[in-house]
């Protein structure tokens, strides 16, 4: 089996386990009726479970084996504002370097389309990075009344990503 095969299948344990974080985090705003917060890292789990998914697919779509993993329990429980999303960025960090590694190993193994697939994930990984940074300097900054929080997210949230419309397929569609 090809490199990129296997570290493509343990990518998508990856990003179902970042999905899970963010599902934990998203409860944790919601037990403490922060509806921005939680719409936010419930978002967040959708768009890393559907990241999977479309790692799922590219293997279909290349007759490679698919391995669905189990995953680690995410962490539920904080004790501030600022240490979810502390988190969240630090996951959104070492998943560009993994993301990172796998374009590496694709172009080492002369796969050019396996290179190319992963160029969306790079873009991606660059927002995300961006958003969840923007979204820590806010709660860091606000963290002694976290209404200002809130009212950030209800003003920046909603419009699509343009990223989204070049988005490669995912396995079950936009389910």
């Amino acid at each position: 089996m090809p490199r990129f095969t296997d570290a493509l299948n343990e990518q998508i344990a990856y990003e179902f386990g970042a999905s899970q974080q963010y599902i934990a985090i998203a409860v944790h705003f919601d037990a403490q009726t922060l509806p921005q917060l939680a719409a936010h890292f419930y978002r967040q789990s959708v768009e890393e479970r559907n990241h999977a998914m479309m790692m799922v697919q590219y293997l279909l779509d290349s007759d490679e084996p698919v391995v669905i993993p189990a995953v680690e329990a995410p962490q539920g429980s904080f004790p501030d504002l600022v240490s979810p999303v502390q988190l969240a960025l630090d996951q959104e960090k070492r998943v560009t370097g993994q993301i990172q590694q796998l374009a590496i190993v694709a172009r080492e193994e002369g796969d050019l389309v396996a290179e190319q697939f992963m160029h969306w994930f790079l873009q991606e990984q660059r927002e995300e990075v961006s958003s969840m940074s923007s979204l820590l300097d806010v709660v860091t900054r606000s963290k002694d009344n976290v209404m200002h929080v809130e009212d950030f997210l209800a003003r920046e949230s909603g419009g699509e990503n343009p990223l989204e419309a070049g988005a490669p397929p995912a396995a079950g569609g936009a389910l």
